[in-house]
This record gives structure tokens, sequence and C-alpha cells, in this order.
């Protein structure tokens, strides 16, 4: 078994900024980034024009990069493989990757993360990036004096509407049923906003562009009557899914699925294990929001490690 006193399960901007804190507390921490999802969802985003210190933008995966360097520079040992099983109980915790190597330790930073729900199509997949988002706040901008298409009804769908509508020339809320989800107030703010239209009984069964969206075809749900509406952005907002599967029935999580923590902190119910970034954060899921927890969680891990060795010595002065 290799060992190392600190393990962070996930890369992206938490986990990244978690080992650049652990490795320059001289922790050496090892992260386990993942063999294919390395660097979280950024590596899927353009431009990112909202991360302090680029005033001029940077594109997501170059952020990525050099959050991983840092991390690197002072000494954290990133490792592109897959946390396929955890063993949190106990003083020695084990973190188990695809290629079979098993890791012990002390202190865990699970920060996997989370995923967009998506809408299944090929055509998003591929213009993913490209027209398609899962993120107002991030791409919003680029879409200036454009019709956008939000798909979804609930208060995520509905706020990402609203902010939105401070950039496209139309808002068109594309909805599976007849009334929104969201919350009353939310609901009451969009339908009376000037920019904003309603795509009732409605799904999206394809979304249309070669290179970059041009349109999505819509099919009413009572009829099934098609029909192409114009679109430079679509912004999919049908909910998130923590990334949280490993620590099922080891961590305590919330009715979606959230990683539970002890707010301010990072720490878990588990002594030694601590949790930040998107598979905590249900509400903010921002670059920025996600690199402060994992500076929390080093810093939780670090005072955690501390107690360890302070205890150990007390334990061995009086033998």
């Amino acid at each position: 078994m290799s060992k190392a006193p600190l393990v962070i399960v996930g890369s992206g901007p938490a986990g990244y900024t978690a080992a650049i804190y652990a490795a320059r507390a001289g922790l050496e921490p090892v992260v386990i980034a993942g063999s294919v999802t390395a660097g979280g969802g950024l590596i899927n985003t353009t431009e990112v024009e909202n991360f302090p210190g680029f005033p001029e933008g940077i594109l997501g995966p170059e952020l990525m990069d050099r959050m991983r360097d840092q991390a690197l520079r002072f000494g954290a040992k990133v490792i592109y493989e897959d946390a396929v099983d955890l063993r949190l109980d106990g003083a020695t915790k084990q973190v188990v990757t695809g290629e079979g190597t098993a890791w012990g330790t002390s202190a865990v930073i699970i920060a996997t993360g989370s995923e967009y729900r998506q809408l299944g199509l090929e055509s998003e997949r591929r213009l993913a990036g490209h027209g398609v988002s899962y993120c107002a706040t991030c791409d919003g901008p680029f879409f200036r004096g454009k019709p956008i298409i939000v798909v979804g009804g609930g208060d995520s769908a509905v706020g990402e509407a609203l902010f939105l509508a401070r950039f496209g020339s139309s808002v068109t809320v594309v909805h599976r049923r007849g009334e929104l989800r969201a919350s009353a107030i939310l609901a009451e703010r969009a339908a009376a906003h000037p920019t904003i239209d309603f795509l009732w009984h409605s799904t999206v069964s394809d979304i249309v562009g070669d290179g970059s969206v041009s349109a999505i075809q819509v099919a009413d749900t009572r009829s099934g009557e098609e029909r192409l509406v114009e679109a430079a952005g679509v912004f999919v907002a049908i909910g998130h899914n923590p990334r949280s599967e490993l620590v099922a029935g080891q961590l305590p999580l919330d009715a979606d699925g959230y990683i539970v923590t002890h707010h301010p902190s990072s720490r878990t119910d588990v002594p030694g294990v601590f949790a930040c970034g998107d598979v905590v954060d249900r509400f903010y899921r921002q670059a920025i929001t996600a690199a402060a927890s994992g500076c929390v969680a080093a810093n939780d891990a670090q005072e955690y490690l501390a107690e360890l060795r302070t205890e150990a010595t007390l334990a061995a002065s009086t033998v």
C-alpha cells in the first residue's frame, strides 16, 4: 500500500486549490485527479471571464493547468487515475484507484464536484461550449443582443432566465409542463419581465447548428408537433447531480446527495474526512467559490493532522 499524509479525491478548482494550500504547508498531498475528468467541469468551458486575476479572461483548461502546475510546484503529487473505492473509517483511510493502487492516509479531502443534468441529445454534446451552456453567470455576457433559450422550470431555470434577460434580445423558457415549478416570487418576476417569454408543454428534441447554435427544435408534449425556434444560446437548467456515489453510506448526505459538512468548516461527521467544492455547494457552483472551499478544506486538514501529531507526541512521552 502506498502512503501519504493527505489524499485529495478530485481536481478542479476545489481539489487543486486544496492541493496548493496543503503542499505549501508541507503536507505532501496526493491528488487523485481522474483519468479523463482531471480539471473538473472547467475543462469543458471555453472563456472564463469572472475569475479574479485574469482581466482579459482565460480558457477553462488553461486555468486548470495553471492551478495544477502551482500545486506541483509546491510538492503535490497528481495521479491521473480514477478513485473507485474509499474506505473512510478508522485512523488510516484508504483510497483505491482504478489501476488497483491503494493509498493509505490519515486525512482525505473529497472534491469530486457535481455534474450538470443534460438533455441527452447528441447535438447537445457536440455544441457544448459553442452555444450550449449550463451556467448563465459564466457565459451569459457572450450572448448580448442575441436570442437565448433556457430549458427548465424550477428555481435554477427561472433564476438563469432573469439573469440572462440582462443580455439577450429575448429569453425564452422552454418547460415541459404548463406552469413553473419555481417559487412564486421568481415565477412572478419572470412573467412580468418584458424580455422573457415561455414555451409551455414543450421539450427540446434537437439543437441545430453547424459549429455554433442557430436554433432549437421544440416538440409539443401534447400534440407531438415540432417547430424550430431561433437561438444563439441554449442554457440547460434542469438540475445538478453531486458526485458523491463513492461516499454514500460512509458520510451523511442530504436529500439530493450533497455531502453534509459542519459549516463553515469542511469537516464531515467522520474524523479526518473533509469535503469541498460542488459536491457540497448546491447554491453557487462557481470556480471562485469552489477554490475558496478548497482553501478551507486544506486548512482544516492541516489542523487535523497537527492534532494527530500532538496526540502521538503526548502518547509517546507517557510511555
